[in-house]
């Protein structure tokens, strides 16, 4: 493994970058980079991918994904099996009301007086607290707007929704990367589709307004000054929800089982997110027998009696509570469920493909001009994108059509009809969540444990978190002298449970 990283360190340099008097050379060509004498061909000193706001490094792997609980639904739909996940960044908590209000807030200045239609489909529903024998109405007036829920985890936020903020947080992220740079300055008079909008901007269909550093263009016929190009490095990948594969992964933590002699084994598989068959804390100290998660631990028992009320949560709980696990990521069982990116079917785990497991792509294109470019961004600053058609996939050899959420499973080649609205509940739009909540027992607090719901439905116990893709090397960025992974967290300090 050491050779491994020796060999890729020694050969980047030769394969890339040639040094000579000060220039770098490309080893292809002889020709320099950087140089506008020599055309200006641009080739960055990489540094290796910024973490993201809110985000934490999860390094990837090869892990047993499936049950690690007795299947007591006898559902059959998470055998276990081996697959391997990509490095990746996750939440370090769930997303919480006071983050989903700077979502509203940002989208009604923006949309709010042309597109009130947008601000209203985007807005989480607060009538999931209502039940006919409870006497729930405080939670539908106070938990979304009231400061004492601000960092209580959303909820009321459907799939779609949920998305959507992913989207909108990866706009936001990029355009602060870009006026910290000075490339573009604040603006925040931004209104309809005249906002940032990373995609729109890389294609230069979004100009805002310049900054004090704005980046050189070496091309020598060029205009002296440019915009940000992927190639620079500069902005961050797409936040989005993970991965079913991703979330358990993450949530099962095994890094934590990981001998320190950096031997390439697990000692023990996890039914939780923390090692053991219990879920109080085990070790002795002022937290022993204290809860690790926020869930229902029997019929009427929500929080256990006054004076010493076990997990501190009638309801939800703040997002920071608890044990974090050993990727340093809190409430990955109990609190709410969460959404995941991946369309249900409960033969999924036997079909899927071991590396970057994932079921639900709608393989899309973005709609082009009579020239090839991109055609003029839609009303509210986003690049226009169509599915693409079968004929276009129909040569194709790795896949045949856009659409392959029921590949193999629900689709004319399998022959399965699930008869949604007869006999199930499953169609296209049936998405997974995963994680156990404050109403849960705690059968569902194992990452292995699965669910499904109507990507446009929500309930009161149910949130999401996000993820971001890792590019480049997946055991981290290298630092000076030459080891890697310098994203993982080095300290976390004191793990504080909830008081």
């Amino acid at each position: 493994m050491k050779l491994n990283k020796l060999y890729a360190l020694l050969a980047l340099p030769a394969l890339v970058l040639v040094s000579s008097c000060g220039k770098e050379k490309s080893s292809v060509t002889g020709w320099n980079y950087n140089d506008s004498k020599n055309g200006g061909f641009e080739v960055v000193k990489y540094q290796g991918q910024e973490t993201g706001p809110g985000l934490v490094y999860v390094q990837g792997g090869t892990f047993v994904m499936g049950n690690t609980e007795q299947d007591v639904m006898y559902e059959y739909h998470n055998i276990p099996r081996r697959a391997t996940v990509s490095s990746y960044y996750m939440d370090e908590t769930e997303v919480a009301n006071v983050h989903y209000r700077e979502y509203l807030y940002w989208m009604n200045r923006v949309f709010g007086t042309d597109f009130p239609d947008v601000v209203k489909k985007a807005l989480p529903d607060t009538l999931v607290w209502r039940d006919e024998l409870a006497y729930n109405e405080p939670y539908v007036e106070y938990y979304f707007r009231h400061p004492a829920y601000d960092f209580y985890p959303v909820v009321g936020v459907n799939w779609l929704q949920a998305n959507d903020f992913a989207s909108w947080r990866s706009d936001r992220v990029n355009e602060r990367i870009l006026i910290n740079k000075g490339v573009l300055a604040e603006n925040p008079s931004q209104v309809g589709s005249d906002n940032f909008n990373t995609e729109s901007y890389l294609v230069g269909q979004y100009e805002g307004a310049a900054g004090k550093r704005p980046m050189k263009d070496l091309n020598p016929n060029g205009t002296g000054t440019r915009h940000v190009r992927l190639e620079d490095g500069i902005m961050l990948p797409k936040y989005r929800l993970p991965t079913e594969a991703e979330w358990e992964f993450a949530a099962l933590a095994l890094i934590g089982n990981q001998p320190a002699t950096s031997e390439e084994r697990v000692t023990d598989r996890r039914i939780y997110p923390w090692n053991g068959t219990s879920t109080r804390y085990p070790k002795s100290g002022m937290w022993q027998g204290e809860f690790l998660a926020n869930f229902k631990r029997g019929r009427g028992d929500n929080m256990g009696i006054a004076g010493k009320l076990n997990d501190n949560a009638d309801i939800t709980a703040p997002v920071k509570s608890f044990y974090p696990n050993d990727f340093g990521l809190y409430n990955m069982a109990g609190n709410v469920n969460e959404w995941v990116l991946d369309v249900y079917r409960p033969m999924t785990t036997s079909d899927a493909n071991d590396f970057h497991t994932f079921r639900g792509n709608v393989f899309q294109t973005k709609v082009l001009d009579a020239d090839g470019n991109p055609v003029e961004k839609d009303s509210l600053g986003k690049i226009q994108y169509r599915d693409v058609t079968q004929e276009e996939s129909a040569n194709r050899r790795n896949y045949r059509r856009g659409d392959v959420r029921n590949f193999i499973d629900g689709d004319e080649v399998s022959a399965v009809d699930y008869k949604f609205g007869q006999s199930s509940l499953i169609d296209d739009n049936a998405r997974v969540f995963k994680g156990g909540s404050w109403k849960d027992r705690a059968y569902f607090l194992s990452p292995g444990t699965r669910r499904y719901l109507d990507q446009a439905l929500s309930t009161d116990d149910l949130g999401f978190r996000c993820a971001m893709d890792r590019v480049g090397s997946p055991s981290g960025n290298v630092m000076k002298g030459g080891k890697g992974g310098n994203n993982f967290p080095k300290e976390k300090g004191k793990r504080k449970m909830k008081g």
